[in-house]
């Protein structure tokens, strides 16, 4: 039976930033796909520049388009632009994407294994026997990469309630030339085009990928959303288009992020942006901290853990949670909301924007800051 120190399910953007910086350390590591690659992957396809420019290679092969502004909208009223130097959020489809990084980390020396659908995942004397449709193996350590729905956290024993999950429509869609031409040139998210959430438009190379997303955890029509969404957008003639619908992981999960020396990243750990809801960057950071960890360990489990979870406290969960706030009284209180950025909504964008380029955090104070805005208009 064949060992490694560290395996990883799932071959997204965490597995393989993970993989990559566990072979740069001279670890041994098997990368696991159930599907074969590159294969297409659900998600909205736009990756900002703070987890861009933290990659350790060039990806401008894959990109499709890369945009300088974005523009966001709440109803007809208020209307925000930013713009940067680098790119603010690059296009890509995520089986290219996904390739790319896993090829990376194959030429350091990691294994792919494809087509390996995970059946049963057991800890026995500091070890992981790790069972696929098509084979067996040990590792030392796990990495769960696998997604929102993340098979293997379940085969180690998380919980499925310990986590906030949204639900979101997206559409990859071809329309009509014209149509095509008079989008394309333009990111832009829609605030309460959908109830307690927003909808979005991706140009991608010849298409549009677009969505919509509820903030809230509820029953609702998403598909009456979108379809008034393209109303919103004047879109004309829909040529072909291909739905996928997906939960979005928007807060950490509360029952911790090792267990038995697999360690959660990802969204499988409950990581995307709650705000947002963009999953790549985090995702990404992730798997760089839990490779981090394992290898200043020294594959000590016990230190390992100790480390990722220090690492995680430094700055990813203090931002989602600070995120999680900001996003239940941006989705939730839209009246006061709204009275905000009337007067201050440049600034929020402004500040939004540089978020996705990395060069700020969610503050911990934003409920001071907030509640002190309110104040200053009301009284």
């Amino acid at each position: 039976m064949n060992h490694f120190d560290v395996a990883i399910i799932g071959s997204g953007p965490a597995g393989a930033s993970a993989a990559f910086h566990l072979a740069k350390n001279g670890i041994s590591t098997v990368l696991i796909e159930k599907e074969k690659l590159p294969r297409y992957k659900t998600c909205g396809g736009g990756f900002v520049y703070r987890g861009r420019k933290d990659l350790p290679f060039d990806i401008s092969d894959i990109v499709e388009r890369e945009f300088y502004k974005i523009d966001v909208f709440l109803g007809d009223s208020l209307h925000f632009t930013n713009k940067r130097e680098n790119p603010i959020i690059s296009m890509v489809m995520r089986d290219s994407f996904d390739n790319l990084l896993v090829e990376k980390a194959k030429e350091l020396g990691v294994t792919l294994l494809q087509e390996h659908k995970l059946t049963s995942l057991e800890f026995s004397n500091g070890k992981n026997i790790i069972t696929t449709s098509q084979t067996q193996l040990t590792a030392t350590f796990v990495i769960a990469a696998d997604g929102a729905l993340s098979p293997t956290a379940k085969l180690a024993g998380w919980k499925e309630d310990t986590r906030k999950l949204i639900p979101a429509l997206e559409y990859e869609v071809e329309v009509s030339e014209e149509d095509f031409n008079r989008l394309k040139n333009e990111v832009r998210f829609d605030i309460d085009a959908i109830p307690h959430g927003y909808a979005w438009s991706f140009p991608k190379k010849n298409h549009l990928s677009l969505g919509v997303a509820s903030g809230k955890r509820t029953k609702i029509n998403l598909k009456k959303f979108y379809t008034e969404y393209l109303e919103t957008l004047g879109i004309k003639e829909v040529k072909n288009q291909t739905q996928h619908g997906f939960q979005i992981p928007v807060a950490p999960r509360t029952d911790g992020f090792v267990k038995n020396n697999v360690f959660l990243i990802g969204d499988a750990a409950g990581f995307a942006d709650p705000i947002t809801a963009e999953g790549i960057s985090n995702a990404i950071y992730s798997g760089v901290l839990a490779a981090e960890s394992i290898a200043e360990a020294q594959l000590n489990p016990t230190e390992a853990a100790a480390l990722y979870n220090q690492k995680l406290e430094v700055k990813l969960i203090p931002e989602i949670k600070t995120g999680l706030w900001l996003s239940k009284w941006f989705y939730e209180q839209t009246k006061i909301r709204n009275l905000v950025l009337k007067k201050h909504g440049q600034r929020f964008s402004e500040a939004m924007a540089d978020v996705f380029m990395g060069d700020r955090s969610y503050p911990t104070n934003i409920a001071n800051t907030i509640k002190q805005k309110i104040k200053e208009l009301v009284f």
